[in-house]
């Protein structure tokens, strides 16, 4: 790869990567704010120095490091609360101004738990730090409400949380972002469809390759496919997903149909020049055009082509075929900067798959990731009473490990893959 076009690719990796941010955090602040909950930050890249504004009590912004993004909500934080939360911010709405140390003398409390609760409290959005000192903090707390019971503060206070929010909302606010990764991929389907068309890679075979299992069964143009080992399929992509779950070597029996007639071939697997098995057939291409509605019911048979692959890394017949065609962040941003090139309509097309590959990973249950946190929700639910923060740190922590370990592997793919070879 020159350097021209590592340049492109990461400018190109920049911008993919930031408008999927944008889609999908986007749905969660939408969803946030539509429930009056208050939203701190909207960023595009990892927590760090950047560049911001603020916009209705939410700062917007770009960190140094521009891959990912995050949207920070208020009252997010795992566990029970702690049960001087009201007594703490009575003292505060009383005060006006408290500290860490006077409000540890008040409660009768170390000063690390009080410096907790104070972090709690700004988080809500019920205190905030003061600016002309570095460890005050500044009721917001109207004066007219101070004198109230201290549950009753609280409990305004918690309102523009998210821990203050109903059960089926905090799903809503978890579920939009990848709701909204899923529209987004659907209609640019659709849209990109409906423009361009789609080719169609047909059941009938176009030629088969000399010496290649196909030739040597005797396999010929004109034939089509029907079934691998009685197993049938009804498109192109379905058939070569099938030839991908076999090893070469390994003995299959192909159903095809020739002048009417069905007919079945044993053949034997060869290596193809992946790695995997090759049965050596080519398909007739057709280019077909499109009305919207073909168009959206045809972007709804890629949505379930993307859910089976996401699928197929669980499946341990599929696993190495579907970490060959993975991509991570370095061979995304490659494939950003030669769509870029093929035209709007390619990138568009691949920003489609990216959003929605995103979601249907968002949905696993496996936290931090969206899927995760809603199994969380839904647990507490039936308990009646949050999990125990340190139980619910841990998950996402494993989580966060099985997340970085596969996401680091798929990277060393992309270095052999682009970089491998010299």
């Amino acid at each position: 790869m020159s350097a021209n076009e590592a340049g492109a690719a990461l400018f190109w990796g920049v911008i993919t990567f930031s408008l999927l941010v944008v889609i999908h955090e986007g749905g969660h602040f939408m969803m946030a704010r539509f429930f009056k909950i208050k939203v701190h930050e909207f960023m595009i890249g990892l927590p760090g120095p950047s560049i911001r504004f603020k916009h209705k009590g939410t700062n917007f912004g770009i960190t140094a490091i521009p891959l990912g993004g995050y949207v920070r909500i208020a009252g997010m934080e795992p566990g029970a609360e702690d049960p001087l939360l009201a007594p703490a911010l009575k003292t505060a709405a009383m005060a006006g101004r408290v500290t860490a140390d006077s409000l540890a003398a008040v409660l009768d409390i170390p000063t690390k738990r009080a410096s907790s609760i104070l972090i709690t409290l700004s988080d809500w959005g019920a205190i905030e730090p003061a600016t002309d000192d570095a460890i005050s903090y500044v009721s917001l707390v109207p004066t007219e409400e101070a004198g109230d019971d201290a549950d009753a503060i609280l409990d305004r206070a918690r309102k523009v949380t998210y821990r203050g929010a109903k059960t089926w909302q905090r799903i809503s606010i978890l579920s939009m972002g990848i709701i909204l990764n899923l529209l987004t991929a659907l209609v640019v389907f659709t849209v990109v469809l409906s423009s361009w068309g789609f080719y169609d890679y047909s059941l009938t075979i176009a030629g088969t390759l000399p010496g290649t299992p196909a030739a040597v069964a005797g396999l010929d143009a004109g034939d089509t496919l029907s079934t691998l080992d009685d197993v049938e399929f009804d498109d192109w992509l379905e058939f070569t997903n099938a030839i991908s779950t076999y090893s070469p070597g390994d003995n299959v029996s192909v159903g095809y149909t020739r002048v009417g007639i069905d007919r079945d071939a044993v053949v034997t697997l060869m290596e193809g020049d992946d790695g995997g098995a090759f049965l050596g057939v080519s398909t007739t291409v057709t280019h077909q055009d499109l009305t919207v509605f073909e168009a959206g019911r045809e972007s709804i048979r890629w949505t379930g082509y993307v859910f089976g692959a996401i699928f197929d890394f669980f499946n341990p017949a599929t696993f190495s075929r579907s970490v060959e065609g993975a991509r991570g962040v370095i061979g995304i941003s490659v494939e950003a900067a030669q769509a870029i090139e093929n035209g709007p309509l390619d990138y568009a097309w691949l920003i489609a798959l990216l959003s929605l590959s995103l979601g249907v990973m968002n949905l696993l249950p496996v936290p931090p990731l969206d899927g995760g946190k809603i199994l969380l929700e839904l647990i507490e639910r039936v308990m009646g009473r949050p999990i125990e923060r340190r139980i619910s740190l841990g998950l996402s922590l494993t989580g966060v490990m099985l997340l970085f370990g596969f996401i680091g592997y798929i990277m060393y793919t992309d270095v052999v893959r682009y970089f491998g070879a010299g």
